[in-house]
């Protein structure tokens, strides 16, 4: 009998093997193999199946995996088999229009493809000398973005809020509106009914032919939540390295700390802040830094939506993301309350490119409206008690005469889309009685 060449190319020579010692119901323990951090493994269960399995923690001989399905049928002494690779996904065209797991694998009808080629999860870090200067405003549609809060092409932004708040619907504003020649949606620890609600109320026909979207739901082990992420944004990278514009809209990367923090508790690390471990604090600019323009190639816009526990925006992971990210839109639940939307509270919100991508006079006309805002909080108790007399504060006094046209500048509608002519004219309306006084 002959044996085909190709066939003899996938033999191994040797296998490494170790056994399960232990099963929780984070993972498993072993006894073996030598293997490195990170690497995936397939636990042979009693039953026959083959459940994989990622390698969290390495301590002398012993390894912690946590699988990437359920622990049914493993028991004490099986076999825990290295597959030698490292974590990877397989991205191609073939993905657009899509919506996939973790490993990319189509959730819909459609076959998997195997086209395409495979793009590492935790790649090599960016040199910061090819990142190209963020210079061309991306228009959103949203005049308190466009008008105060411009964001670039290459940009990565967050999005702050409590639950409940508006972060979704924004999100889904955002992905309508902005111009991209990619879209890739992570969806991350959400519930299951809000993965087709995003999708058929969030995103046009045509939005969703040019958009990947990645599902790993609330139920899925932090193994599977945590590795979407990675998945999304290898994907993005992907058409990036096409010379593509790529959208990269994440809802949540708190999710995705959260993830990491059972793995890395399962894994032995300690808790620090709020329970979080060291590891979730560095995981998260590791993620975030892959995204960015590099000079000869595409570009990666970012946006995170940050789920704020308590609505405390010092938490540790919000902290973590203000100092990461290149701005933030901080969501206000008074707002919200009030039902103005989009609830953003402009004078904790920052652009941290605004200087570079908003011309000068667009940038004084902000300013004065922002100058109104802050003087407006400061003194409204005042105003509202009936214990302000006009003409004390000329500052004030154009707060009040311009207040309408100011809040309704902020305001709008979820189907509303306002183009930078339209926002730049509602912006001098807004302040009209300034202008005149």
């Amino acid at each position: 009998m002959s044996i085909r060449p190709q066939a003899l190319s996938q033999l191994r020579p040797y296998r490494r093997v170790g056994h399960i010692t232990r099963i929780t119901d984070l993972g498993v323990e072993s006894m073996g193999p030598a293997v490195a951090l990170g690497e995936v493994c397939e636990l042979r269960a009693a039953s026959g199946e083959h459940i994989e399995a990622e390698v969290v923690a390495i301590h002398d001989e012993r390894l912690t995996l946590m699988p990437y399905g359920p622990c049914k049928g493993l028991v004490v002494g099986a076999e825990v088999v290295a597959l030698e690779v490292q974590p990877s996904v397989r991205a191609s065209d073939a993905l657009l229009g899509q919506v996939v797991d973790a490993f990319a694998r189509p959730l819909g009808d459609q076959p998997s493809s195997q086209a395409g080629r495979d793009m590492p999860l935790h790649p090599a870090p960016i040199n910061p000398l090819s990142r190209a200067p963020i210079t061309e405003p991306l228009e959103t549609g949203i005049r308190a973005i466009d008008a105060l809060l411009p964001l670039g092409r290459g940009q990565r932004m967050g999005i702050f809020a409590g639950s409940g708040v508006g972060k979704s619907s924004l999100l889904g504003m955002l992905a309508r509106n902005l111009t991209a020649d990619i879209a890739v949606i992570a969806l991350i620890g959400e519930r299951g009914r809000e993965v087709q609600d995003f999708i058929a109320k969030r995103l046009t026909a045509e939005a969703r032919a040019r958009t990947v979207v990645v599902v790993a739901t609330a139920e899925q082990p932090a193994v599977v939540r945590a590795r979407a992420a990675h998945t999304a944004t290898s994907i993005a990278e992907y058409f990036r390295e096409q010379g593509q514009h790529v959208l990269l809209l994440m809802d949540s990367i708190t999710r995705f700390a959260m993830a990491r923090r059972e793995i890395d508790l399962a894994a032995g690390q300690p808790p620090t802040a709020r329970g979080y471990t060291p590891s979730v604090l560095t995981a998260i600019p590791a993620l975030c830094e892959r995204c960015g323009s590099i000079s000869g190639s595409g570009s990666i816009t970012a946006l995170y939506t940050v789920l704020v526990e308590g609505d405390d925006f010092n938490e540790p992971v919000s902290d973590a993301l203000r100092a990461t990210l290149d701005g933030h839109l901080m969501l206000s639940r008074d707002l919200a309350n009030e039902g103005h939307f989009p609830a953003i509270d402009v004078l904790h919100s920052v652009s941290r490119l605004d200087a570079d991508l908003l011309p000068a006079a667009a940038r004084d006309s902000a300013q004065r409206l922002r100058s109104l805002l802050a003087v407006h909080r400061r003194q409204h108790e005042m105003v509202d008690m009936g214990l302000y007399k006009a003409g004390s504060n000329a500052q004030l006094d154009l707060a009040l005469a311009n207040w309408e046209r100011i809040t309704a500048f902020l305001r709008q509608g979820h189907a509303e889309h306002s183009s930078a002519s339209q926002t730049q004219a509602a912006l001098v309306q807004a302040l009209a009685a300034g202008a005149t006084a």
